[in-house]
């Protein structure tokens, strides 16, 4: 029988947080049995551990609705899963994504992304107008990009009036980032020099908003230093989730160097079965 366990990731609540479904050993799954699993699980995704060789892991993401390749808040929760039956250390794990190394404390994982990139976002139109925003809606210190670190997020910044009013069409947004590959839409609002509020429409998972993303979180990383908004080495602190009645914290680590991956680290917590 699957041994399936639930957690909370970037909380010490569990009430707070991104859910995230986590089977640690999952070599005797194919594909359909993960797909199956990730549905009743019901989170926006569920990560399967489907082979361990020491402290090299190789681990597959599942939302509700298809694979993807690469998902933070599952990997934090993975993290922390496999800490409390294995001990602390440091993980190598091959996802979908690429090569992401996880570091592994009592309660608490700190993932480094793959090599980020950050390109030119196209079909900038198509996206405000499925978001019910114009050009006027964005901060122009941030300009609008798509950030890579493991999987792609346009990354849009808006004031924080508009950040608490989110109200999108889901099937329009949803068929442009099916289109472009897009796995969350990573909007941000600076409230101070270090400090951001996220939040993270998520359609191609199934879900409208997203609590807490890892992966976004790195890309936002990669974005900041590469526009130079911070001066790396540099710490920020991004809060998501608040809006959904779930609080998040991430902390985001962005080292110097262009090639160099992202941290992100975050606390996660067991849920009783069902939640």
């Amino acid at each position: 029988m699957t041994e399936i366990l639930r957690y909370a990731a970037f909380t010490e609540s569990p009430d707070g947080g991104n859910p995230a479904g986590v089977v640690l050993d999952a070599s005797g799954l194919d594909d359909a049995s993960m797909q199956r699993i990730a549905a009743d699980v019901g989170y926006s995704e569920t990560a399967f551990v489907t082979g361990a060789n020491g402290d090299a892991l190789d681990v597959r993401y599942f939302s509700p609705l298809a694979e993807v390749p690469f998902c933070g808040h599952a990997t934090i929760a993975t993290g922390v899963a496999w800490g409390e039956r294995h001990g602390p250390g440091l993980l190598r794990l091959t996802t979908g994504g690429g090569l992401v190394e996880l570091d592994v404390e009592a309660g608490t994982a700190a993932l480094v992304s793959v090599e980020p990139r950050v390109e030119l976002l196209e079909d900038l139109d198509e996206l405000l107008a499925a978001l019910g925003w114009t050009e006027e809606d964005l901060d122009p210190a941030f300009p609008p990009r798509v950030a890579f670190a493991g999987v792609f997020h346009p990354v849009l910044a808006t004031s924080s009036e508009r950040l608490a009013g989110l109200s999108y069409d889901f099937e329009r947004l949803g068929a442009l980032m099916a289109a472009r590959s897009w796995t969350t839409i990573q909007l941000v609002t600076r409230v101070a020099s270090h400090e951001f509020r996220s939040r993270n429409p998520f359609p191609p998972g199934g879900v409208v908003e997203d609590p807490a993303t890892g992966a976004a979180a790195a890309a936002f990383g990669a974005y900041l230093r590469a526009l130079g908004a911070v001066e790396p080495p540099a710490r920020i602190t991004i809060h998501q989730g608040d809006d959904m009645g779930r609080p998040s914290v991430l902390l985001v680590d962005i080292p110097e160097g262009a090639d160099t991956g992202i941290s992100v680290t975050g606390t996660a917590v067991p849920l009783p079965d069902g939640a």
